[in-house]
């Protein structure tokens, strides 16, 4: 594909939970280092896929691979140990530890050490004795891709990191992805019901609709039309955000 070779293969991934098929004959492929987004309405797979990549669902067919590595029957934690990073909708940070806690139970050795995170989010680092629970919505979010960092993963999986958050938040952590996107090297796929932010930030595309790839290249025609955007999602007027 590449001379950077692929961080991560999907092969014809059906998906979903217990019998019920959500993701049917998914085929992705993410070069090292690049970020995707992946958009779409509410309900067509989009949180299933990252859940099925993670191991959360069923597999019921097709092959994921990590770095060229078979991880189809790995346990989530296996996963993670072989370089799979994953920021989940619902940040299932620890509410009774404190913030610096919560990362000190996720670390491995690398380059993203506690205090790399704190230099990408300061605010991480003045409530690092706060509990989980103590935190805002914002922190909570910002102290979840902090803890994906810490894993030194190889690819991280971000679902839905704006979701509920006030536009300043927003645009905090859009500077942060926009940092690891740019400079870090890392392999980000980001899901994202904030269509404007999703195509901002990467310059590949998915979109799925009803559990498929329906789009999947330049994310700059869907910048430029929003027409043709809305015709591949499945709306019609008025248009989502």
């Amino acid at each position: 594909m590449t001379e950077r070779g692929l961080a991560l293969e999907l092969d014809g991934v059906s998906g979903g939970y217990g019998e019920t098929v959500i993701v049917e004959n998914v085929r992705l492929e993410v070069r090292a280092g690049e970020t995707l987004s992946i958009i779409g309405r509410n309900g067509v797979g989009k949180t299933t896929l990252l859940a099925t990549v993670m191991g959360h669902t069923t597999l019921h067919r097709g092959r994921v691979r990590l770095l060229g590595r078979d991880i189809s029957q790995f346990a989530p934690h296996r996963r993670v140990a072989a370089g799979l990073g994953y920021v989940p909708q619902e940040r299932e940070i620890f509410p009774s530890l404190t913030l610096r806690e919560n990362l000190e139970v996720a670390a491995r050795p690398g380059p993203w050490t506690i205090d790399a995170v704190f230099a990408l989010f300061p605010k991480l680092k003045e409530r690092q004795l706060n509990r989980g629970s103590h935190l805002s919505g914002g922190e909570q979010q910002m102290l979840a891709i902090a803890r994906a960092l810490v894993g030194n993963p190889e690819v991280i999986l971000m679902d839905e990191p704006s979701e509920g958050l006030a536009p300043v938040i927003v645009e905090e952590l859009t500077r942060a992805v926009r940092h690891l996107a740019d400079t870090q090297g890392l392999t980000l796929v980001l899901v994202e019901q904030n269509t404007r932010l999703a195509l901002d930030i990467s310059p590949r595309t998915v979109v799925m609709n009803r559990g498929r790839i329906t789009y999947d290249g330049s994310s700059e025609p869907l910048r430029q039309s929003r027409e043709k955007l809305d015709r591949l999602i499945g709306v019609g007027r008025p248009s989502v955000a």
